[in-house]
């Protein structure tokens, strides 16, 4: 598995990609996010030109990827999605990761779904735990008032964060 920047020609194979992600939904009962639209090509090529969007591929094409955004200081992952037919290969972990090293040496957090198993519970192996409401970055109070105003808050949904991990090779200093 190969992660880098996709080029702008694999944009329109994100958004299907998302579609499929977005299946799994379905069978829990919230066939609303299965069905919400991936994000449009013209967001994805923002993103694209910020250098915030990360691409895991296998065998020449797109498997996962991954938005983010700097909020409030913070490395912010706006979206991840992993084709179902890849899925629990550590391939959104990866992402993450890789979006924490461009991000560079400061917190990642991110929203999420808190009875979904590939969310928060996942999250929170991988190191990211849940911010109570006084922990709520202004940035971050303005992404879940977002999500709320799009419907999301039919089911539960935190904010979590993961602190900066040490590297041996950083002598001490956060990647």
């Amino acid at each position: 598995m190969l992660i880098h920047p996709p080029p702008l020609a694999d944009l329109p194979a994100l958004r299907a990609l998302e579609r499929a992600a977005g299946e799994p939904f379905r069978a829990l009962g919230m066939a609303a996010v299965a069905d919400d639209e991936p994000p449009p090509l013209t967001v994805l090529t923002e993103f694209h030109r910020a250098g915030r969007v990360l691409a895991a591929y296998a065998e020449g094409r797109p498997i996962g990827y991954l938005l983010w955004a700097p909020v409030d200081g913070r490395t912010h992952v706006e979206q991840v999605s992993v084709h179902p037919d890849h899925a629990r290969r550590g391939i959104g972990r990866a992402l993450i990761d890789r979006a924490e090293a461009d991000g560079g040496p400061v917190a990642v957090t991110l929203t999420t779904f808190t009875e979904v198993p590939w969310n928060a519970p996942y999250y929170a192996r991988i190191g990211f735990r849940v911010l109570d409401g006084n922990e709520l970055t202004p940035g971050l109070r303005a992404v879940r008032a977002q999500e709320a105003a799009l419907g999301l808050d039919r089911w539960p949904r935190v904010a979590m964060r993961r602190e900066p991990r040490m590297r041996p090779e950083s002598n001490g200093k956060p990647t």
